[in-house]
């Protein structure tokens, strides 16, 4: 019996009666069985989603044969789609300033193998994480920046991307306002985290902003970025009750382990496919 191989299948388009019907038929004919489907219907933007991850006997040429067959189907639905290998390892940029919790947990989730990703490159403002990076092995590039600098430190970001091939990158804790050009260059591919739920509790010290507030909850929202600074559509959020016990370092503690796990949520999200951008807003098909 040949060995069987697994991939998983995104696609939106405008809605339309037969559209799941012509996925379907297509998986059937080509020998795949669904392995699992999940769809989405916004009947007010008349837009449909949907994520298919099939399994069948693996062939030589077999992912190129699917997405040459699949052409048609795309063209007569007029489908954003993308068809790649289940389980295939999204190659990540990550990048960071001083506080380190979101790295550290990004790069374990990694070597444990509980997230598909393969970090190609760490990059910072500061020099801070060099020993932590280098002991996973990972190439860790020091790119300082300052008003007067940052033109050519955004040059030298996006020549480390097309150099590493990184498909993802993911702003863990990195502290620094990335310009309207950058932004844009890196729309829909970049994932950032923000120490609250947006907008509340900006600038510096939020949890500290929090304290002085009595909350009762504090979250983190992990977002694409776009050139609105942290108005990118959303993708994860995380909260944790608390309450008048806790000082400002216990709110602290509790909203580093709520962007940690916003932030591999989202990371994880968007590298298996489920993550639909569309307009400001994003479907997530979890």
């Amino acid at each position: 019996m040949s060995e069987q191989v697994r991939h998983v299948l995104t696609l939106q388009c405008p809605e339309g009666a037969g559209i799941v019907h012509a996925v379907t038929g297509f998986l059937v004919q080509h020998g795949r069985t669904i392995v699992e489907l999940k769809q989405y219907d916004d009947m007010s933007a008349e837009r449909l989603f949907m994520r298919v991850d099939f399994a069948g006997e693996d062939a030589p040429g077999l992912l190129q044969m699917l997405r040459t067959d699949f052409q048609a189907v795309a063209d007569q639905w007029q489908m954003d789609w993308q068809l790649r290998e289940r389980g295939q390892k999204t190659k990540v940029l990550i990048m960071v300033s001083k506080f380190e919790h979101c790295l550290n947990d990004l790069l374990f989730r990694m070597h444990s193998g509980d997230l598909p990703i393969e970090v190609v490159a760490v990059a910072s403002n500061h020099p801070d994480h060099r020993s932590l990076v280098e002991w996973y092995g990972i190439g860790f590039h020091h790119i300082p920046i300052s008003k007067e600098t940052k033109p050519q430190a955004e040059a030298a970001l996006l020549e480390l991307i097309e150099d590493t091939g990184a498909e993802l990158v993911v702003l863990a804790r990195y502290m620094q306002v990335l310009s309207d050009h950058l932004a844009t260059e890196l729309t829909g591919k970049t994932i950032n985290i923000h120490h609250s739920f947006l907008p509340s509790f900006k600038g510096a010290k939020p949890y500290h902003q929090a304290w002085e507030r009595g909350v009762k909850t504090v979250g983190a929202t992990a977002h694409y970025v776009n050139s609105e600074l942290d108005e990118g559509p959303i993708i994860a959020q995380q909260v944790v009750d608390v309450d008048h016990t806790y000082t400002p370092a216990d709110l602290v503690a509790a909203g580093r382990d709520s962007e940690c796990k916003a932030l591999s949520n989202a990371v994880r999200w968007h590298c298996e496919g489920r993550v639909f951008l569309y307009g400001n807003r994003t479907v997530v098909l979890r």
